[in-house]
C-alpha cells in the first residue's frame, strides 16, 4: 500500500483537491482512499473530495479540480480574472466572491459549494456570452493551472453583472485602467453577446473614458436592441444607448 500511496501522491496536483473521480482513474477506489484516510495519508474535504494531509488547499486547488478533473465548463471571470490577470489589483479582493462562469444547468458539488474557502466563491450561469471558451486561457495561480477569462470578456462579465452583483461606480473605476483591449476580441464579444444591457454599458463606459480601442471598432452592425435600460432608479438619461444611469463618469 506504501509504494502506491507514494505513486499516488507524486501524481497529485500541488495544492488541490483530488475528487473521487480522479482517485478512481488512479486505481484508488473508495473503500481504499478510506484506508488512506484513517491511515493519516488524506483527509477528506467533503462526499467525493479529499486533500493530502498536511496539504494547504484553497478555492483555486478546488476550482482546478472542477475543471480538469470533473470537467465542469466554468471559468474565473469578472474582477477575479482582471486581478489575476494583473490588473484592478488597487482594489482589494479579500472578502470579494471569486465569480465563476457556467453555462445554464451548471451545478458545482456539493463538496466545492458548502465548504469554507478564504473567500466565498460564486457561480453565475449565463447562456449570453456564447462560445465564450475562445476568450479563455490557462492562467497559472500560485502553481495551480486555471481558465480564466480574458481580459475583455471579464470586462463584459463585469458589465454584464452590474448593477446586482457588481456597483457601476467600481466598474468604471476599474474600467479607467484598462488601456489594452485587443479591438478584435472586444468587437467579437460585441457581435456574439446577447445581452443588450452589457453591449450597451460596456459601449458607454468605454466612449466616456476614451478607451484606445474604439476607433478600430465597427459597431454598425451591431444589435443595440431597442428600448430603455435602467441602471439607476433615479438616474440620469444618456441618450446616445438610453441608459438611465448615475452620473459618476
Amino acid at each position: 500500500m506504501t509504494t502506491k500511496i507514494n505513486r499516488l501522491l507524486q501524481k497529485w496536483p500541488n495544492n488541490a483537491v483530488a475528487t473521487a473521480r480522479w482517485l478512481k482513474s488512479e486505481g484508488v477506489d473508495h473503500r481504499l482512499a478510506s484506508k488512506y484516510v484513517q491511515s493519516g495519508w488524506l483527509n477528506r474535504l467533503g462526499h467525493g473530495a479529499y486533500v493530502r494531509a498536511g496539504s494547504s488547499v484553497d478555492w483555486a486547488g478546488g476550482v482546478h479540480a472542477l475543471q480538469t478533473q470533473l470537467g465542469l465548463d466554468v471559468h474565473l471571470g469578472a474582477v477575479a480574472a482582471m486581478d489575476l490577470r494583473g490588473h484592478a489589483h488597487y482594489l482589494a479582493l479579500g472578502g470579494r466572491s471569486i465569480v465563476l462562469f457556467g453555462k445554464p444547468g451548471t451545478k458545482l458539488p456539493a463538496w466545492f459549494s458548502t465548504h469554507q474557502w478564504s473567500q466565498p466563491v460564486t457561480l453565475v450561469t449565463t447562456s449570453v456570452f456564447q462560445h465564450c471558451n475562445e476568450c479563455t486561457s490557462t492562467l497559472d495561480v500560485n502553481g495551480i493551472e486555471l481558465t480564466t477569462a480574458s481580459l475583455e470578456l471579464a470586462a463584459f462579465e463585469m458589465m454584464y453583472l452590474v448593477p446586482k452583483q457588481q456597483s457601476y461606480e467600481e466598474a468604471v473605476q476599474i474600467m479607467a485602467s484598462l488601456t489594452t483591449f485587443r479591438p478584435n476580441i472586444v468587437q467579437w464579444l460585441l457581435e456574439s453577446c446577447t445581452s443588450v444591457k452589457t453591449k450597451r454599458l460596456f459601449m458607454h463606459v468605454a466612449e466616456q473614458l476614451e478607451l484606445p480601442c474604439l476607433p478600430h471598432l465597427d459597431v454598425s452592425d451591431i444589435d443595440f436592441g431597442s428600448g430603455r435600460r435602467s441602471i439607476h432608479r433615479g438616474g440620469t438619461l444618456e441618450h446616445k444607448y438610453d441608459l438611465v444611469i448615475a452620473d459618476t463618469i
